[in-house]
């Protein structure tokens, strides 16, 4: 039998604790909403999934962020007292439940009253905070504290210990065993805290690709001890430095060996997620016995191994469908709708070659996300002997821990940073210009020449993410091979702008503002009218006899 770590421990005992809280509690009421009326708005919902595209683990958070921001515009009235002002958290719930992002018949009607607390405490926030200097500041801060409120609001509504626990766990971890070189120093030298905070943001990166909104408020949490609270007191406390907070945490996210940190944990995160998948799946008393037997562990890291291997190829596969589909179905409407209109009205036609132009306009894009989404490789035979190994380092007490090392990166002199950055804009061009070529051989119009060049950009950064995520479980260190070397020299700048592409789209939905403006209220409206009437229909049912 052989002595758990400190770490491993308290992973346990966090467990149990959650646990216990999270015992369904007898004789308690839940909250049920109609069912035809939930079907309607979790169609809806479902639209809206694709309009504000969000990775599945972020869609929750989100969609409560879209609703209270509506609530909020429409029906909160900062200057009333709490309690004159109007409750939101019985709708925002409904609407929630209805939209099929909690279950039916399983949220307590408690959790009303507690997330109504929330939004109370945050409109005090709101209202106690020092004025902005700028408007556009202002505005920042507000949607900053609305993306705080949605996360608070989801962990109320859901049961996610074991995601604590699991950050807790790695994060203490990580701690003893991520050390900074002379020259990482050297770049900007770390306070103890300082080096904690970034192991932290990383590790939630690295475990469940938590975005910036939730690491936010989970450094909220951190940075301020006091904000569960009730204490008027406090919370005013915090209102008054709530610009310098954010500030603060802001800085932490944008830090600049922050990327470091998360190399480290993302290399390292697939033996913790293999431990939390065997306390997901056995009886918490049997593996609180087991987890003392090495040999035991070992099968049972094995197998959840294998499942998430299993699980990975199939999300790979979907991905590869979906994807290519995606851009398949993509393309066509913007041949259709977009490409062809628009060069009809500037040069009279669409092509000389209508047949080649479109095939290619349509099938290009789409063998190239195939292709990409495709040729991911799974990690070798041997990466399971090393994630046994790795587990078994941070699950037992051992003499010596392994260190990790964060490196600055080399310091470059002017005329390499020269020389680095032409050969880059020379990959560029003859990425960039490969494709226009080609475009020209197929007769493209230069307006649907330049449709698809951001098209392309957009599928080389897609593709190169679900790729990364097809390398989650590989802890294994593969030297590239010269065509991964020659790829990545040309793809990188493609993807670089497929990325800003994105960053515009979330930044400007105009689909999503669309939706926000013209249909999200109305609709909802509609749903309400739905499950009313379907229950004055029941009333009057049950009077006949």
């Amino acid at each position: 039998m052989s002595q758990l770590s400190e770490a491993t421990k308290n992973l346990l005992s966090q467990y149990r604790a959650g646990m216990e809280a999270n015992q369904p509690a007898e004789g308690v009421s839940t909250i049920h909403v109609d069912e035809v009326a939930a079907k309607v708005a979790a169609f809806y919902e479902k639209i809206r999934g694709i309009v504000d595209w969000r990775e599945e683990h972020l869609l929750k958070r989100g969609a409560i962020q879209r609703m209270l921001k509506r609530r909020f515009f429409v029906g909160i009235d900062l200057l009333k007292e709490e309690s004159t002002r109007e409750t939101i958290a019985e709708p925002l719930v409904f609407e929630l439940i209805r939209g099929g992002h909690y279950p039916n018949d399983k949220i307590p009607e408690t959790k009303i009253t507690e997330v109504q607390k929330i939004i109370d405490k945050h409109i005090f926030i709101l209202k106690n905070t020092p004025q902005a200097e700028s408007g556009q500041e202002a505005l920042r801060f507000y949607n900053w504290l609305l993306s705080i409120a949605s996360c608070e609001i989801e962990e109320a509504l859901s049961s996610s210990y074991k995601e604590r626990a699991l950050i807790a766990y790695m994060h203490e971890s990580m701690k003893e065993r991520i050390v900074l070189n002379e020259g990482a120093i050297s770049i900007r030298p770390l306070k103890e805290d300082e080096k904690n905070i970034q192991i932290y943001i990383a590790v939630q990166r690295a475990l469940f690709k938590l975005d910036a909104p939730v690491i936010s408020y989970h450094l909220l949490k951190y940075r301020c001890p006091g904000w569960k609270s009730t204490n008027q007191g406090e919370r005013l406390e915090i209102a008054k430095n709530m610009h310098s907070i954010k500030r603060k945490i802001e800085r932490d996210l944008s830090h600049p060996l922050g990327d470091k940190f998360y190399q480290v944990c993302e290399k390292y995160d697939t033996p913790y997620l293999l431990l939390s998948d065997v306390l997901s799946e056995e009886r918490f008393e049997e593996i609180s016995k087991k987890i003392s037997e090495p040999e035991i562990m070992e099968g049972l890291i094995r197998n959840a191994y294998t499942k998430r291997l299993n699980t990975l190829r199939g999300r790979l596969y979907r991905a590869a469908f979906y994807s290519t589909l995606s851009v398949l179905l993509t393309n066509t409407f913007s041949v259709l709708v977009l490409e062809i209109p628009l060069a009809n009205l500037i040069y009279g036609f669409f092509s000389r070659s209508p047949f080649l132009t479109i095939s290619v306009d349509i099938l290009g894009p789409t063998l190239l996300m195939f292709l990409m989404v495709a040729t991911i490789k799974p990690p070798s035979k041997n990466n399971l002997n090393i994630v046994l190994m790795e587990a078994m380092k941070i699950i037992y007490q051992k003499e010596k821990t392994d260190v990790y090392e964060i490196r600055s990166s080399r310091q470059k002199s002017v005329a390499m940073k020269s020389i680095v950055g032409f050969i880059y804009l020379f990959a560029a061009l003859i990425s960039f210009g490969t494709i226009c070529w080609i475009f020209s051989l197929a007769k493209f119009p230069i307006t649907s020449a330049f449709v698809n060049i951001m098209f392309v950009a957009l599928i080389v950064f897609t593709g190169l993410a679900i790729k990364r995520r097809g390398e989650e479980l590989t802890v294994e260190e593969t030297p590239p091979g010269l065509a991964d070397f020659l790829f990545d020299i040309l793809s990188l700048p493609i993807a670089g702008t497929g990325q800003w592409l994105s960053n515009k789209w979330k930044k400007y939905n105009i689909i999503s503002a669309f939706f926000n403006a013209l249909i999200d209220l109305p609709f909802m409206v509609f749903v309400e009218f739905i499950e009313q009437w379907r229950y004055f229909l029941k009333e009057k049912k049950e009077k006949i006899h």
